[in-house]
């Protein structure tokens, strides 16, 4: 009757605390563990902040009948959903809208991936990494959703705001 060796782990069983190893072997709220949650949730989580702004950008478009509710909520719109500028938006037919919505939601999370990807090159990564090149990214869509719309204002001659 011999026991186990002691360098044989033994998994933890379910609901352990935090300090115990996990299914992949890697420890709970560790370094490995850490990665490959970011790994995993990153894509998804980078469709937050588009929803979020995109619902408040309708809200805006909804409530407020002035320009500078107009330009927030298209600017916002348009950031959320940077597909609709491939289609056309705001000129465009309103019936290539859910088409433009979902260009976007794969536009986001390959950025969402990116992001992932790059945060997780450092061994101890953590949320701020992802959220760093996630921002990154946000920022230059913004730019080019401005851009776009300094160019249809300049062509249109301000008609479109």
């Amino acid at each position: 009757m011999d026991p186990a060796p002691p360098s044989a782990p033994t998994p933890a069983p379910p609901g352990a605390p935090s300090g115990s190893s996990g299914s992949s072997g890697s420890l709970i709220g560790g370094p490995r563990w850490y990665r490959s949650r970011i790994r995993a949730l990153g894509p998804f989580v980078a469709l937050i902040p588009p929803a979020i702004v995109g619902i408040g950008g309708a809200a805006l478009l909804r409530i407020g009948d002035s320009r500078p509710t107009g330009i927030a909520g298209l600017v916002t719109g348009l950031w959320a959903a940077p597909g609709l500028l491939v289609l056309g938006a705001p000129l465009s037919d309103t019936d290539l809208h859910p088409f433009g919505i979902g260009l976007s939601i794969v536009v986001w999370l390959l950025i969402g991936f990116v992001a992932s990807r790059r945060a997780t090159r450092d061994p101890m990564a953590d949320w701020w990494q992802y959220w760093r090149h996630y921002l990154w990214a946000a920022a230059g869509i913004l730019l080019g959703v401005v851009a776009a719309l300094v160019v249809v204002g300049v062509v249109f001659r301000e008609a479109l705001l």
